[in-house]
Formats: C-alpha cells, sequence, structure tokens
C-alpha cells in the first residue's frame, strides 16, 4: 500500500513539473538573458540594409530597436544569410527572425509567426523594350523570356508556379538580379513591390518599367520557433500598441515614404 501511495504521489508531482517545463517560453530567455537575438538577412531595402558605416539598418531594425525597448533588453543584429535564416532560427542561433519573411502554410510548417505586420506582393521589373508587349506576369509566360528573382523567396516559388514556360534564372541577392536586367542579361525580375520600387526610383527609370500591380498577396511576419505561445502573445500585442500610438507609423513613412535614406547606403 505504501508503494502504491509512493507511486501516486510521484506521478502527480511529475503532472506539476511536466507542465511547467512545457510552458518555457523564448521570452523567458530573453528576460534572463537581457538581449533580444534579431537574425535578419541585410539586403531587402526597405527593411533591412548595410549602410555606408556598416550598419544594419531598416524597417525591420527599427521596428526591433523599439521592441527591445519595450522589453528593457539590449539588441543584437545577426546578419545571417536567407537560405540559412529559418536552420538558424531552429538551432536557437538567434531569438526571432525580422527579415521582411513572408508567411507561408509551408514555412508554417517548421516555424511560428505572429500576426502579419504589413502586406506586400511580388512586381516586376522589366527591360524597358518589352514595354507594351509585357503588360502582366501572364505576358512573361513564354520560354523565349528569361525571367529572375532571388533563391529561395516566394519571388521565386511565385515564378516558377505562375509563369512556368519562362526561363528562370535564380540570384543569391536581389541586387544581382537588378544589375543583369540593368545589362540586357535578363528579361525580367520579380520581387516584392517595396524592394522593386525602390530599385527603380534609384537605378532604373531610364532602362527599366516597373510592373507595379502585385500579382500575388503576401503578408510579411515575424517568426519563431514552435511553442512559443507567450512570445507569439506578446509579439501580436506589441505590434497592436506599435499601430495605434504613432509608433509603427513614424517608422513607416521614414523608409517608405521618403528615400532620404538611400544617400547613407554603400
Amino acid at each position: 500500500m505504501k508503494h502504491v501511495k509512493l507511486m501516486i504521489a510521484c506521478l502527480l508531482a511529475l503532472c506539476v513539473v511536466l507542465p511547467g517545463v512545457a510552458m518555457a517560453d523564448t521570452i523567458d530567455d530573453i528576460l534572463d538573458r537581457g538581449i533580444l537575438r534579431v537574425g535578419m538577412e541585410p539586403g531587402y531595402m526597405p527593411f533591412e540594409m548595410t549602410n555606408k558605416k556598416g550598419a544594419i539598418v531598416g524597417f525591420d531594425v527599427d521596428m526591433a530597436k523599439h521592441m527591445a525597448k519595450a522589453m528593457g533588453v539590449k539588441l543584437e543584429l545577426v546578419s545571417t544569410a536567407w537560405d540559412g535564416i529559418i536552420p538558424a532560427l531552429l538551432t536557437k542561433k538567434f531569438d526571432i527572425i525580422m527579415s521582411g519573411m513572408t508567411l507561408t502554410q509551408e514555412r508554417n510548417l517548421k516555424i511560428a509567426f505572429a500576426s502579419p505586420y504589413i502586406v506586400i506582393g511580388q512586381s516586376i521589373l522589366i527591360d524597358k523594350k518589352l514595354a507594351g508587349t509585357i503588360k502582366s506576369y501572364k505576358d512573361l509566360n513564354n520560354k523565349k523570356y528569361q525571367v529572375a528573382s532571388k533563391l529561395g523567396t516566394t519571388g521565386e516559388q511565385a515564378t516558377k508556379r505562375m509563369i512556368p514556360k519562362a526561363t528562370y534564372i535564380s540570384f543569391e541577392t536581389e541586387q544581382e538580379g537588378v544589375m543583369d536586367l540593368l545589362n540586357g542579361k535578363v528579361d525580367a525580375f520579380v520581387y516584392d513591390l517595396p524592394f522593386n520600387a525602390i530599385a527603380f526610383a534609384e537605378k532604373g527609370q531610364k532602362k527599366l518599367v516597373l510592373l507595379d500591380d502585385p500579382f500575388t498577396y503576401e503578408p510579411l511576419a515575424w517568426a519563431v520557433n514552435k511553442g512559443n505561445a507567450d512570445f507569439i502573445n506578446w509579439l501580436d500585442n506589441f505590434l497592436i500598441q506599435a499601430k495605434n500610438d504613432g509608433t509603427y507609423d513614424r517608422i513607416y513613412k521614414k523608409w517608405f515614404l521618403s528615400d532620404a535614406w538611400l544617400k547613407d547606403l554603400q
């Protein structure tokens, strides 16, 4: 009987301990560490870029700074190549991805997302000689056209899915794709509207045409590891607060409605 009572007591104790273990959350690690570690690839204007001084700047960076301040911790930016950014999160190289990442069902099977903080879509930069001939993504669906995007992005997925007959070419960076378009090596570059709009304004007005009517729906969201309900809850409430106290609008206007920051880039 004593053994039975001891076994029951142990089982009850286990039931008390296990929920506590299961509830361990990344936000507790951040607070204990005193540092919010943010993973991003600094090559996506205007979300994250490297300026002349070598510092990472952009919309996501300013939001991360405000986030760390709201937590009462320091901020550490972890520059990470795009094709390895999800594996790096999974191995806890940082706490959160804030890098203009589109919330997709495929990604959501591996990682968890907070509520979207902005909605964008894919747009197209084309060689100016194709103006009038190419009016939408449908007109590029021909093997005679070379259509480019960045490796491992939703731009690549959209091109392969919606322009399957075109000759697809991938690039490691957005800048490489735009440069090959400017040099006449490809006919079109498919990518997120904010980046293409800025690239067009900065480099392409004499040689390119921007088809700025997005042909996909893409919500961008911050990503964390699964099992972080408390962190997701905090992020959602942080975003609601930022969008209603003027913080989000101030940061948005700085990076999306002004081009003053372009002069500070490399």
